[in-house]
């Protein structure tokens, strides 16, 4: 679990709804349903039109990252691959079928397989590295949809808004309804600007600085596997690997 992504978000609501607070106001007066289905629905369908059904699949998905990333331990996979490097030197690549098996990882068990079968360290990287290019587009593009989210929520909640004084306009001899329209005019464009700075465009950024993680580890992992496959020296692979960490 991501304890600074909860807090900071807990820390953002709670310097609002303070804020509201120590100004004499009431945190129940920022609960508009109207106001809150115009911002979200109207943000939502402008995202789904832009968007194709992978892309938005994969953004739904991957904001659960924000909170429970996805396992990162660049460490263990250096000890992995020291560990691979020294077993080919034993026993020569073909010795390295045992590790596949034991991979839970597809990226890890690709490049072993690579190995095994004898590709050349260009054949090996070049294929590795066409993987990582469509692994980061992929998600790069699910950010991007969180970031689309960001753009389009404060133009909507203007857009609720206009439609709050357009009620308020039309009952101006009704004073009692005069209320409920003001009310969705100022909380919708709350709700609009509120939602991209302190949901979607964080969320846009956590996905792509942790895509640009996960790549990083991938390339580490590449350069392990090509140092394998060049038959280097064991202690040579972990130093290099090493300057991946930081």
């Amino acid at each position: 679990m991501d304890r600074i992504s909860i807090a900071g978000l807990l820390l953002g609501l709670t310097a609002i709804i303070g804020g509201l607070m120590l100004e004499g106001g009431h945190p129940a007066s920022l609960l508009q349903v109207t106001a809150f289905l115009i911002v979200v629905g109207g943000t939502a369908g402008a995202v789904m039109l832009q968007s194709s059904a992978q892309q938005f699949a994969d953004a739904l998905r991957t904001a659960g990252w924000v909170f429970k990333p996805p396992p990162h331990e660049p460490k263990k996979v250096i000890g992995r691959v020291v560990g691979w490097s020294q077993t080919a030197r034993r026993g020569g690549l073909l010795a390295l079928e045992t590790a596949i098996e034991a991979s839970r990882e597809p990226f890890e068990r690709k490049g072993l397989q690579l190995l095994v079968d004898g590709a050349e360290p260009n054949v090996l990287r070049e294929a590795l590295e066409v993987e990582i290019n469509a692994f980061e587009a992929r998600y790069r593009a699910a950010a991007r949809v969180w970031e689309s989210a960001g753009g389009y929520a404060p133009t909507v909640g203007i857009l609720g808004a206009v439609m709050g004084l357009i009620q308020v306009m039309e009952n101006l001899t009704d004073p009692a309804r005069l209320g409920a329209g003001i009310a969705v005019a100022f909380v919708a464009t709350i709700y609009g600007v509120g939602l991209a700075n302190l949901v979607f465009l964080p969320v846009a950024n956590k996905i792509k600085a942790l895509v640009a993680r996960d790549v990083s580890t991938r390339e580490m992992l590449i350069e392990g596997l090509v140092g394998i496959a060049n038959g280097e020296n064991p202690r040579s692979i972990e130093i290099r690997l090493q300057g991946y960490l930081v």
